[in-house]
């Protein structure tokens, strides 16, 4: 779903950086996938088709967030509810 993004932090060692793959067009998701010692982390169309995709060693992870888009529809009744 548009909006959705996984946050990976790696360790690098000396230092710690982060990448963030998202899903940026409508009908997009993003799914995580752990291989082999490797967690490949990619942007699907509707279809399955991998748009871009990103692969990290598995003992090089520190985090994997999830952030999931904000549903809208459930954001607006929520608001209807408290009031």
């Amino acid at each position: 779903m548009k909006g959705d993004r996984i946050e990976i932090v790696v360790d690098l060692g000396d230092a710690t950086k982060t990448y963030e793959v998202s899903a940026t067009r409508a009908g997009r998701r993003v799914e995580v996938a752990t291989r082999r010692g490797l967690v490949e982390v990619s942007e699907l169309t509707r279809n399955g088709t991998p748009v871009r995709t990103a692969r990290f060693m598995a003992s090089r992870i520190i985090a994997l967030v999830e952030h999931p888009a904000a549903d809208s529809a459930s954001a607006s009744r929520n608001d209807d509810a408290s009031q």
